[in-house]
């Protein structure tokens, strides 16, 4: 299996330079890749360049300009000229189903912000100087850079990558390692229910306090988002040190925001692989959940339009995103593939209508947003409770009707 590692590394005045300028002369060919296809489409002839004419010119332009270009890795570069294949390929898929296309754009130096080397070895060397205590990663044209690995690698490098996140530099590697031994059995299933109240809430009746982390730093970001504002729209050439810092301030209380959202997914999925061998959940279809409500037009006034109830469901899809529960199921579905568990989505439908006494179904069993009272047989209970016992029942049906 793969595993992909991220580390901080701790460049030096010198080499945070040469790494900002890895990443400008990455943009470079980037740019010019993306505008020599639109070019040759804009042509009368209609002509089509791809990923392999673009990469024969590499030993050119690396000829010609061997003070920037000629001074970096020429398979990260190739890798570079890829990411802007793949982005057409999406962009042709997406035409193709009939989604938002989304035509790759040109990219500002601050905007691009990782450089791929494909290959361990070639360009990059991870931990370079092993006879040394303090583990080091070599770029070529930067030297070798500090990194604070707080975790052993485990299995053998494939690929090594360049991020940057504001001011931090960070390597990503990804690892080639055997399946890793599954952990202990421990006999317990659950099923749980994903909400805003609380994050989520088991078959078992507990419930995972929801951090509401934007909702928390959102006085913060008003504030600088404000004070942003008000310095107006400025190209970023022509920034002055105050705009500039404004921009760092609203881009860094962002960055912590994701970061806390991400160690919350990480710890309460990890908890959950420990305790339960087999876990079930709602299969959410969050991107439809979080679409605007269609408008509807006044029919006896043209060119206006009535209440939809745009501005709740805007509140409502700012909590379903500060939940993020999309980033809680991915990295709940990795670990328990790491972990030799078992994950099953199940249809969300009626799951909070359904009784799980005498299995009546009726909207009418959810007086309110919490609470559940049958009105067949009477049961009560906390409404999340009842959802996540029968998404529980869904998947235990589903694991025995699974062939083995």
């Amino acid at each position: 299996m793969i595993r992909a590692y991220k580390f901080l590394m701790r460049p030096t005045v010198g080499q945070q330079a040469a790494l900002a300028e890895m990443l400008r002369d990455h943009c470079s060919p980037y740019n010019g890749a993306l505008q020599e296809r639109r070019d040759a489409y804009q042509h009368a002839s209609k002509t089509t360049v791809r990923y392999g004419q673009q990469s024969a010119q590499l030993k050119d332009i690396r000829a010609f300009d061997p003070e920037r270009q000629g001074r970096w890795s020429f398979s990260s570069q190739q890798a570079t000229l890829r990411c802007l294949d793949k982005a057409f390929a999406a962009f042709f898929r997406r035409v193709k189903c009939g989604d938002k296309p989304g035509y790759p754009r040109f990219r500002g130096v601050d905007w691009f912000d990782t450089v791929d080397f494909p290959k361990d070895g070639d360009g990059c060397r991870w931990d370079a100087t092993p006879h040394d205590p303090v583990t080091r990663v070599r770029f070529q044209g930067v030297g070798h850079v500090k990194v604070h690995r707080h975790r052993p690698v485990v299995g053998r490098v494939k690929t090594v990558s360049v991020r940057r996140e504001g001011k931090r530099w960070y390597v990503v590697l990804t690892a080639e390692q055997a399946q890793p031994e599954p952990l202990p059995a421990t006999g317990s299933v659950v099923g749980i229910d994903m909400g805003i109240a609380s994050f989520l809430t088991t078959s078992n009746d507990e419930h995972v306090e929801n951090p509401r982390h934007a909702r928390k730093a959102a006085a913060k970001l008003e504030a600088a988002q404000h004070n942003l504002s008000r310095l107006g729209r400025v190209r970023r050439d022509k920034r002055t040190a105050n705009h500039q810092r404004a921009v760092k301030r609203v881009a860094d209380l962002h960055r912590k925001v994701r970061r806390q959202r991400l160690d919350h997914a990480h710890k309460t999925a990890l908890a959950l692989v420990r305790d339960h061998d087999l876990i079930a959940h709602e299969d959410l279809k969050i991107r439809n959940m979080v679409k605007a409500p269609t408008p509807k037009p006044d029919p006896q006034k043209p060119g206006r339009f009535l209440s939809n109830g745009s501005a709740a469901k805007a509140g409502l899809n700012y909590s379903i995103s500060d939940a993020g529960w999309g980033v809680f199921l991915t990295i709940l579905h990795a670990k328990a593939e790491s972990a030799g568990r078992n994950v099953i989505a199940v249809d969300p439908r009626t799951t909070s209508r359904t009784c799980p006494e005498c299995g009546h179904v009726s909207a009418e069993n959810r007086p309110t947003q919490e609470k559940f009272h049958c009105v067949s047989c009477g049961h009560s209970a906390h409404a999340d409770t009842v959802a996540s016992i029968n998404v529980l029942r869904a998947g235990l049906v589903r694991r025995e009707a699974a062939p083995a």
